[in-house]
């Protein structure tokens, strides 16, 4: 493909985003950019969030993946649905019951002031880690399918991906972002679709002789059952139903597009269905990957070594035109509808919870929104060079074990809230949440030597709420604090 080509398929999509915008951005306000004045349908919201949830991580990593993993992952994937049952029936229905804006203030009311700015500046560790990661994935594949050939730097395709998220974000934030979400999720699901099905044309395979030839593949094992595996499905089904729990209701980004809807029902709606459909959209992707191997060993295709770059490589250098296209369209697509949504959530919680937005005029508010998503922005450019000089791992693995380290402490915090009675020593909890991953880092080293062989995989995860719960029960008293459970 020229990059010729591929620049038009850029302008024109985000011709679309930005009309989309223009029409979602009309007399907003700060409640409007936050929660979209509380008026999204919850079935928008949950198709949405499918493209959101994914990323190009998906669309590219978990393909290629297959080769090694197989269809592990999948284990993963079905974990989230135990997951999603606990946001959907404890998380939800107390964000809502509070009126939350900002999930963390939660924190404040249970614990106190140093563990809500504790958990929220975990949040935005976290988010803008995860976002700049799933950028720079996508912000890899253009440069090399269009700015290498232009003699553009990485730095400067990296400065022009932010910039056209800023553009089309900072004015309508959620209640665009719920639009530009559902019409990228579609875009993701045609271009999936499409690649699919012309890979299958060219193996001259039927619908019925695609699924036969995917199950009788060496791709296709699903369930493993070696303990000391990483790919052992019990480390794989809880380290996902966790994951879940911290990355969706945990995350400011995710609940904030839930706390958009009308009510408590409509939320709940729209979590079960998403979780549904996100295992169909998985099962998709991994099938995809098994079908790029088998294409490459009837072709006699020599692919490269990282996973990261099988499904580049065959797309625009092997397959039909059509399918480069829809590879082009398919990974901007997934990844501008995580980062997108990303960027809006990091400012809103910083505005809310370290500039208390509630005490400014709606003209202050404005100008300190405008201020913190370019600040947001630059520094999302900033992270993502300094992950293309550092990263040697596949990215899929980089995502998940960022996300082990720091929602961690989240995990161990909420969970100490939500289930037990105690009070804590407020002041000592920032120190409980950097000790918690540090020491997890030292375990997850010296596993394999100090626990008779076994290797941790996503699940630490697990071990770092673990410590951080533990933590909080040495600094705590049988004391309930004033403000008590929020919940009740």
């Amino acid at each position: 493909m020229s990059p010729t080509l591929i620049i038009s398929l850029i302008i024109g999509y985000f011709c679309i985003l930005i009309f989309i915008s223009y029409l979602t951005s009309k007399n907003t306000d700060s409640e409007t950019f936050f929660l979209a004045n509380r008026a999204s349908p919850w079935y928008v919201v949950a198709f949405g969030m499918i493209g959101t949830s994914l990323s190009g991580v998906t669309f590219v990593s978990i393909p290629g993946m297959v080769a090694t993993a197989e269809f592990s992952y999948l284990q993963l994937v079905l974990g989230y649905l135990l997951g999603y049952f606990v946001i959907a029936t404890v998380l939800m229905p107390m964000y809502y019951r509070l009126n939350l804006v900002s999930i963390y203030t939660y924190l404040e009311q249970r614990f106190g002031y140093w563990s809500y700015k504790t958990g929220a500046g975990f949040f935005l560790l976290a988010r803008t880690l995860g976002a700049a990661i799933r950028l720079f994935l996508v912000a890899g594949v253009l440069q090399l399918a269009v700015f290498d050939a232009l003699g553009v730097p990485f730095a400067v395709s990296v400065i022009i991906t932010i910039g056209l998220i800023w553009v089309y974000t900072f004015r309508g934030g959620m209640k665009t972002i719920i639009w530009t979400d559902t019409f990228q999720t579609t875009a993701m699901l045609i271009a999936v679709g499409i690649s699919i099905w012309l890979i299958s044309d060219e193996l001259n395979l039927g619908f019925q002789g695609l699924v036969r030839t995917i199950e009788a593949s060496d791709y296709s094992q699903v369930f493993f059952w070696d303990w000391q595996d990483s790919r052992y499905f019990l480390k794989q089904f809880f380290a996902g139903a966790f994951i879940a729990i911290v990355m969706t209701g945990l995350d400011q980004d995710m609940m904030q597009k839930n706390l958009s809807c009308k009510n408590i029902g409509e939320a709940q709606k729209n979590m079960f269905w998403f979780s549904i459909i996100l295992v169909f959209v998985n099962t998709l992707f991994l099938s995809l990957g098994a079908l790029l191997y088998i294409y490459a060993n009837t072709k006699g295709i020599e692919l490269p070594a990282k996973g990261d770059d099988v499904f580049p490589f065959l797309a625009l250098g092997y397959f039909p035109q059509i399918v480069g296209i829809a590879f082009i369209l398919g990974i901007i697509a997934i990844t501008y509808a995580s980062a997108d949504s990303a960027l809006t959530a990091l400012t809103t919680s910083f505005c809310v919870d370290f500039l208390n937005f509630r005490e400014r005029s709606e003209h202050e508010r404005v100008r300190l929104r405008y201020i913190v998503h370019v600040g947001f922005s630059v520094l999302m450019v900033l992270v993502i060079l300094a992950f293309n000089v550092l990263n040697s791992e596949n990215v899929v693995t980089a995502v998940f074990t960022v996300a082990g380290y720091t929602y961690g402490p989240l995990l161990g915090l909420y969970t100490f809230g939500l289930y037990t009675k105690r009070a804590v020593r407020d002041r000592f909890v920032p120190l409980i949440c950097v000790v918690a991953p540090l020491l997890t880092y030292i375990i997850s080293y010296n596993s394999v030597e100090w626990l008779w062989g076994y290797e941790f995989g996503f699940e630490v995860l697990i071990l770092n709420g673990f410590l951080t719960f533990a933590g909080l029960m040495a600094v705590s008293s049988g004391k309930v604090g004033e403000l008590e459970l929020a919940q009740k």
